[in-house]
C-alpha cells in the first residue's frame, strides 16, 4: 500500500510542475513545495484516524454519508468522482506531451494559444490507446495490479533521484537571484503556485491508502504508515527536483530573457522541462540520460494513470454502496474486480480529451476538486467523536481540537489559492450534479416523488446552463477579456438559482430528506462565500483584499464553516447500520454488501427512509 500511495504521488507532476511553478513564483517555487508538503500533512492527519477506524473501499467518499448524510455525501462524492475519472486522461496527456517534444514527427502535440495540446487524430487516439492499457492492467486483478505498481514505483523514485543528482552538476547559482531575487513575485505568488501549477496535484495521491483501504491486509497499521510516507517522501523528492531545475535553466536554449520566469510557460521547454534541461547541458552522458528520462516520462504518468483508474472505480463503487449510483457499479467480477465500473470510468475519462487535452489547463481544476473532498476529514472526525464515541479507534489523533480546524482551513486555502477562474469552473461543475441527486438518490430513497424531482431538476439544469453560459465566467481564463455579465449580476443569478433549487427540493421532500439537505447546507454556503472572496481577493480579477489580508479572511470563513460543519454532523442511518453490525471494522465493505442483499438492492437507510 505504501508503493501504491507513492505511485499515485509521483506521476506527471514532477515532469511539468517544476516549470509551471517556476513560471509563477520564480526561485521561490522551492518554498511552494515545502508549504504544500506541510499543508497536506495537516490535511492528512484527520484522515489517518478515519482510515484506521473504518477501512473501506472509497473511504474519502463514504465518510460524509456516515456523518452528514446523503446530500453532503453526494456533493463531495460527485467532486471525488470527477477528480478520479479525469486523472487517467491527464496522465495520458502528459505521456504524449513528453513524447511529442522528443519526437515532433509523430505530430501528437501542437501549440495552441501559447499552450501545448494534443493533436487530432494522432495525439488523442494515442492517448486513448494508453487509456486502454490502464484499463487492462486494472481488470487483471489486485495482485497483479499491486505487483506492477510496486516495480513501476521503484523505477519512478529512482529516475527522479538520478535526475536531480545529474542536474546538480550543472547548477547555476545566479539563477536563484535572477529576475528580482529569490522571491521575485512575493509571497502571494508563492502560495498561488501551490494550487495552480500542479504542486497540489502532486500531493493528492496520498488518498490511495484510503480509497483502497478495504483491500489492505492490516489497514489499522498500513493506512497510517502509507499516508505519512506518501507525503514525506514526495515532499523531499519534489523540493530537490525544483532546486535542480531552477539551477539548470539555460535561458538561451529556452529562448527566454534571463530572469523572465513567466516566459518559461510559453517556451519550448514547456513540453519537456527536464528533458530540455539535460539536453541543453551539451554532454553525451546527459543526453543519454535524457533519453532514459523519456522512458520515465511514459512510466511515471502511466503508473499514476492506471492507479487512478482503479481509484475511480472504487469511488464509483462507494457511491453505489450508499445508493447514489446504479447497482451495477457495486458488482464485482468473480475475481473480485469492479470490471464494469472500471470500464465506465475509462469511457468517461476519455471524454476529457475533447474540451482541453492539455496538462497545464486541467491540472488546477483537478487539484481543487480533489482537495474539496478532503474537507470532510476534519468535520467527520469531530462529528464521529460525538456521535460514535465508543467506535474502536486503532489510531487516535492527539490534540484533535487543534488539528481538525487547522486541517479544514488548509483545505479551504488550497481551493482558494487555485484562483477565481478555477473556482468558478469547480463550483459550476460540482453543483451541476445536484439534479442527479434529486432524480436518483432522493427519489429512490422515497424522500421526494419522481414526478416532482424530474421537472424540478430539468428546469434547474436549463437555468444553470443559461446562467453560466451567458455569464461568461465559466471556463474563462485570467488572460481572456471578459465579455459576459458583471460579477454582481452573475453572483446573484448563480447563487439565486442554486439556492432556489435546493429550497424547492427541501419543500417537496419528506422530513428525512429535509434533514439530509439541512445537514449539508454548510458546504453549499461555504463554497458560495468563497466566490466573492476570490473575486475580490489576491487571485481574482478585481483585487480589493490583497495578500495576506485575504488569507485571514478565508481563514475566518473556514473556521466559521468548520463550527457549522461539526454541529451539522449527526447519527445517520448509514452510521447506525455499521454500529449495529458485528464489531469488526475490517468487514465494513462486506457488511454493506450484505445490507444491500437484505433490503432488495437498497442500502439500509433507503428502506428505512421510504417507510
Amino acid at each position: 500500500m505504501i508503493f501504491l500511495s507513492i505511485g499515485g504521488q509521483i506521476g506527471s507532476a514532477w515532469l511539468f510542475a517544476v516549470l509551471s511553478a517556476a513560471g509563477i513564483a520564480g526561485p521561490a517555487a522551492i518554498l511552494s513545495w515545502v508549504i504544500a508538503g506541510a499543508v497536506f500533512m495537516v490535511i492528512a492527519l484527520t484522515w489517518i484516524e478515519l482510515g484506521a477506524m473504518l477501512p473501506m473501499t472509497g473511504t474519502v467518499v463514504r465518510y460524509p454519508y456516515l456523518t452528514h448524510g446523503a446530500f453532503t455525501g453526494w456533493i463531495t462524492g460527485w467532486a471525488a468522482w470527477l477528480f478520479a475519472v479525469s486523472i487517467p486522461a491527464v496522465e495520458a496527456v502528459a505521456v504524449m506531451t513528453y513524447l511529442g517534444s522528443r519526437f515532433p514527427n509523430l505530430h501528437v502535440v501542437e501549440q495552441r494559444s501559447g499552450t501545448t495540446m494534443l493533436t487530432w487524430p494522432n495525439g488523442i487516439l494515442c492517448a486513448i490507446a494508453l487509456m486502454v492499457i490502464f484499463f487492462l492492467i486494472n481488470i487483471a486483478g489486485i495482485r497483479k495490479f499491486s505487483e506492477a505498481t510496486n516495480w513501476v514505483t521503484i523505477w519512478k523514485i529512482a529516475v527522479p533521484v538520478m535526475t536531480f543528482l545529474l542536474l546538480f552538476f550543472i547548477l547555476r547559482s545566479d539563477n536563484f537571484s535572477l529576475g528580482g531575487g529569490f522571491l521575485p513575485t512575493g509571497g502571494a505568488s508563492t502560495v498561488h503556485a501551490v494550487s495552480s501549477t500542479g504542486i497540489a496535484f502532486a500531493f493528492v495521491g496520498f488518498r490511495q491508502a484510503l480509497d483502497f483501504g478495504g483491500e489492505m491486509k492490516n489497514p489499522q497499521r498500513d493506512a497510517k504508515i502509507a499516508i505519512i510516507v506518501a507525503i514525506v517522501v514526495p515532499t523531499i523528492l519534489y523540493t530537490l527536483l525544483q532546486i535542480a531545475f531552477i539551477g539548470a535553466v539555460d535561458w538561451q536554449d529556452a529562448g527566454v530573457r534571463p530572469g523572465d520566469w513567466a516566459a518559461l510557460n510559453n517556451s519550448s521547454w514547456a513540453s519537456g522541462p527536464f528533458f530540455h534541461a539535460l539536453d541543453a547541458a551539451g554532454t553525451a552522458a546527459f543526453a543519454a540520460f535524457g533519453n532514459l528520462l523519456l522512458v520515465d516520462a511514459v512510466l511515471s504518468p502511466a503508473g499514476a494513470g492506471w492507479i487512478y483508474l482503479g481509484n475511480s472505480a472504487r469511488v464509483s463503487q462507494a457511491l453505489a454502496l450508499h445508493g447514489a449510483a446504479p447497482d451495477v457499479f457495486r458488482r464485482l467480477s468473480p475475481r473480485g474486480i469492479p470490471a464494469t465500473t472500471t470500464f465506465v470510468c475509462f469511457a468517461v475519462g476519455c471524454l476529457f480529451f475533447i474540451p482541453a487535452p492539455s496538462w497545464y489547463q486541467l491540472v488546477s481544476f483537478i487539484s481543487a476538486a480533489g482537495v474539496l473532498t478532503f474537507l470532510m476529514g476534519s468535520a467527520s472526525l469531530s462529528s464521529l467523536r460525538r456521535t460514535a464515541p465508543d467506535l474502536p479507534r486503532p489510531f487516535r489523533l492527539r490534540w484533535a481540537t487543534l488539528w481538525s480546524p487547522a486541517s479544514f482551513t488548509c483545505s479551504v486555502l488550497v481551493i482558494y489559492w487555485s484562483g477565481f477562474s478555477t473556482l468558478v469552473t469547480l463550483l459550476v461543475t460540482v453543483f451541476a450534479g445536484l439534479p442527479l441527486f434529486a432524480v436518483y438518490t432522493a427519489a429512490r430513497r422515497g424522500w421526494v416523488t419522481s414526478a416532482l424531482a424530474m421537472p424540478l431538476s430539468v428546469v434547474f439544469l436549463a437555468v444553470w446552463i443559461y446562467v453560466n453560459a451567458a455569464g461568461g465566467w465559466f471556463l474563462a481564463t485570467p488572460a481572456q477579456q471578459h465579455s459576459g455579465w458583471g460579477f454582481g449580476w452573475y453572483m446573484a443569478a448563480f447563487s439565486g438559482s442554486l439556492l432556489a433549487f435546493i429550497l424547492t427540493l427541501w419543500v417537496v421532500s419528506n422530513p428525512t430528506g429535509r434533514r439530509h439537505i439541512e445537514r449539508g447546507m454548510w458546504l453549499v454556503i461555504l463554497l458560495l462565500a468563497l466566490l466573492p472572496t476570490s473575486y475580490y481577493g489576491e487571485y481574482g480579477p478585481h483585487t480589493a483584499i490583497a495578500f495576506p489580508a485575504d488569507i485571514a479572511v478565508v481563514a475566518a470563513i473556514s473556521l466559521l464553516a468548520y463550527r457549522w460543519a461539526v454541529s451539522s454532523g449527526y447519527h445517520t442511518e448509514d452510521l447506525e447500520q455499521i454500529l449495529h453490525s458485528e464489531n469488526n471494522p475490517r468487514d465494513a465493505d462486506e457488511r454493506d454488501q450484505q445490507a444491500h442483499s437484505r433490503t432488495g438492492n437498497e442500502p439500509a437507510a433507503t428502506q428505512q427512509d421510504g417507510a
